[in-house]
């Protein structure tokens, strides 16, 4: 049986930041915080906070060029 797990329980905090020299997307939920990274495929990691059991970001790698291959 699976644990359950918190994810974007309250959006009232949500930030970001794109690194354009990166082509980087960093999201998190409140301040960015100390998290395990988890492969999740396709240039996307989720942040995850073991000790809390929830979800705190996601970073985007490679956002700009996917947008632009999908547009294209």
């Amino acid at each position: 049986m699976e644990a359950a797990m918190k994810i974007l329980e309250s959006t009232e905090d949500v930030r970001w930041e794109y690194d354009a020299e990166a082509d980087v997307l960093y999201v998190s939920v409140g301040d960015p915080r100390p998290a395990t990274g988890v492969d999740i495929g396709e240039g996307a990691v989720a942040r995850y906070d073991e000790e809390n059991n929830e979800l705190v970001g996601v970073t985007l790698i490679g956002l700009r060029a996917r947008l632009l291959e999908g547009l294209g």
